[in-house]
């Protein structure tokens, strides 16, 4: 593993752990050219995702962009980042195990939705205002409206 201050190749591993969620491996390291001390994680990647967006485009699946995703929608909300983390590993482990190569865009954001839903309705109402295109005002009224009555 290359040291992300200096460039060294050569580091070593000081401590492994498996994370809380046991999905991922935290490994604390050291680089004895410049001593800094900085932490990897490693996940199983079960299989190659590629997004297959509305336009038609093809991209391979980035997982930061739905974790910025949801850190963008649950700013400022009592989440914490372990909880974010966790619904992430959870959404690519899903995706991964669909059994498609492939992934419409549309999969990924109703997953998304289906797990702010039970984490934080402000969150959850942000997110679809982007996702659902909200234009106007009566939009997010109809969007709330119909939350309140699934809650009765």
């Amino acid at each position: 593993m290359r040291c992300p201050f200096c460039g060294n190749e050569d580091t070593q591993v000081k401590d492994s752990r498996p994370t809380e969620d046991n999905a991922t491996i935290r490994r604390r390291r050291h680089c004895p050219a410049c001593g800094s001390r900085f932490t990897t994680f490693e996940r199983v990647q079960l299989r190659e995702l590629t997004v297959l967006k509305n336009n038609g485009e093809k991209a391979p699946f980035d997982r930061n962009k739905v974790m910025r995703s949801l850190q963008i929608a649950l700013r400022k909300r009592p989440v914490g980042d372990d909880r974010i983390e966790r619904v992430v590993n959870g959404i690519q482990r899903r995706l991964e195990t669909l059994g498609e190569n492939e992934i419409p865009t549309k999969v990924i954001g109703e997953m998304i939705m289906d797990n702010l839903s039970e984490l934080d309705p402000v969150a959850y109402v942000r997110f679809a205002s982007v996702y659902r295109n909200f234009r106007e005002a009566k939009d997010f009224e109809d969007f709330v409206g119909k939350l309140s009555e699934d809650d009765v």
